[in-house]
């Protein structure tokens, strides 16, 4: 496969792992990162100090804070920043670009204004995007950077496109999958953040196994409802970027939104279980825009809700497991 310039815009824990993996692939990549210390350390110690402390980059990966000079002759732009940046960064993306680019978003979250997709935030700010995918899987960063095995989701309207992501990404131990249901992909990945806090509350208040797999089962229905009732496909949810992702990020230690939920649980404040790293929870602003999705939509969302509650509503854990609980009698 011939080299292919890649530019990564956003250099926290998942944008430098998927940098530095299409870097090894043999591509010519520039991470996008606005702090110009952070660069400093990734061009001169080939390690992001401040989210990747530990982790050696590759010599040929390049980083800068210039917008022009990181997607100069690019020929893919892969989108890593926090959901809530990513429409003032793809606004300020688009004065820079001289050139129609395909780009890929592996961002998994909703805007809380509106509840759109990532990809459709992108492509509103960014008009001369040709064609836009959406990456998303059981993708722990951490891991991924340290070379242990993973797949992945590459979903697009465009299968051209899909399918050149799918071999930019292939690598020995990361095997990516594609698929044509961009919008199931990104609401799963989005809605499995908030369940992934239900998860963490269930260890912080001491539940076994049972409640977390409970927890787990009925959080599939009701992403399924959410993905269907936005023109997504049921059938992605019980796939890499639904089951998937979900079993990773409620199981893990190592998920952000996993230590987000412990944390309620343990009727901690929930604001320090990142401590000071500058690390996002993408769930915990997506509760908030999920409420507000499934209010308007009409569908039903028990778990989500309750999320939504115990981080805005200041409603205990113990209360919010009680209502779940002695919800209406139904069938499966």
């Amino acid at each position: 496969m011939s080299q292919t310039k890649i530019a990564v815009i956003g250099a926290g824990q998942w944008g430098t792992t998927l940098a530095a993996l299409l870097s090894e692939n043999g591509h010519a990549v520039t991470l996008w990162a606005r702090e110009p210390e952070l660069v400093a350390a990734i061009m001169e110690r080939h390690e992001n100090t401040l989210f990747m402390p530990g982790i050696a980059l590759p010599d040929a990966l390049q980083s800068t804070s210039d917008l022009t000079a990181a997607t100069a002759g690019a020929e893919l732009l892969v989108m890593a920043v926090p959901s809530r940046w990513m429409r003032p960064v793809s606004r300020e993306l688009a004065q820079h670009l001289d050139h129609g680019i395909p780009l890929v978003t592996v961002t998994k979250g909703l805007e809380i204004e509106t509840g759109k997709r990532m990809s459709e935030v992108a492509c509103e700010e960014i008009p001369v995007l040709p064609a836009v995918a959406a990456l998303s899987g059981p993708n722990l960063a951490p891991e991924i950077a340290r070379g242990l095995p993973a797949a992945t989701v590459i979903a697009s309207r465009d299968a051209a496109l899909a399918t050149r992501a799918q071999e930019l990404f292939m690598a020995p131990r990361f095997r990516p999958y594609t698929g044509g249901d961009i919008i199931g992909v990104e609401i799963c990945g989005a809605v499995k953040n908030v369940i992934a806090i239900a998860g963490g509350i269930c260890e912080g208040l001491g539940f076994g196994d049972n409640a977390k797999a409970t927890l787990m089962t009925r959080a599939v229905a009701e992403i399924g409802r959410l993905v269907q009732a936005m023109g997504g496909r049921m059938e992605t949810v019980a796939g890499l970027s639904g089951m998937g992702d979900l079993i990773a990020t409620c199981a893990s230690p190592i998920s952000r939104n996993h230590r987000v939920g412990l944390a309620v649980g343990r009727g901690e404040d929930y604001r320090q279980a990142l401590g000071d790293s500058g690390q996002v929870a993408e769930g915990v602003p997506t509760s908030e825009a999920v409420r507000r999705l499934s209010q308007q939509l009409q569908v039903e969302m028990p778990i989500c809700e309750q999320v939504y509650a115990m981080l805005f509503e200041g409603r205990s854990a113990e209360e919010a497991t009680r209502v779940l609980m002695t919800r209406e009698r139904r069938s499966e």
